[in-house]
């Protein structure tokens, strides 16, 4: 068995975004995701919450066929208001969507950064097959990250998201 983690960072606001989105756009962007996360994750076909309380969303997410773990997938959603979401599924994944400030603290320079921890029971660690993973899954942090900004982004645009 092996753990697979790794973390990607990108600016939220980069010099040539439009509009700035403000830390409060950012948390309802997440929650959305949390509810709606075919809106943000092209593999993803399904998304059903199945219980709510107070800082914590527990959903079913289903993926395409050969691009994620087959059927029905349980995830606890922790929600940290403003910056954080943790992602806990049943077979010890975690994931974590995280905003921070930069260094100048202005809404300018917030960073956001995905975090993951994936286990893979059937993988040896140290194993060709580990290797790929990871450079499949640093592919993939990236653009889970800059799709989550420019998808909040454009809600932003077209009035989704006030």
């Amino acid at each position: 068995m092996v753990k697979i983690h790794l973390a990607y960072t990108a600016p939220i606001n980069p010099p040539s975004a439009s509009p700035l989105l403000t830390e409060a756009q950012i948390w309802q962007g997440l929650v959305r995701k949390v509810r709606r996360a075919y809106e943000y994750v092209p593999i993803i076909t399904r998304c059903d919450v199945v219980s709510e309380k107070e800082g914590e969303i527990t959903r079913v997410v289903n993926f395409k066929e050969g691009t994620g773990p087959p059927g029905d997938v349980r995830e606890v959603c922790k929600l940290m208001e403003p910056c954080r979401i943790d992602f806990l599924q049943t077979d010890g994944s975690t994931i974590s969507n995280i905003v921070s400030d930069g260094p100048s603290g202005e809404t300018s320079d917030l960073m956001m950064t995905y975090s993951f921890e994936w286990v893979h029971p059937n993988i040896e660690a140290g194993s060709e097959e580990e290797k790929a993973k990871m450079i499949q899954y640093k592919k993939m942090a990236r653009g889970a990250v800059e799709g989550s900004i420019d998808t909040i982004r454009r809600f932003v645009k077209e009035g989704e998201i006030a």
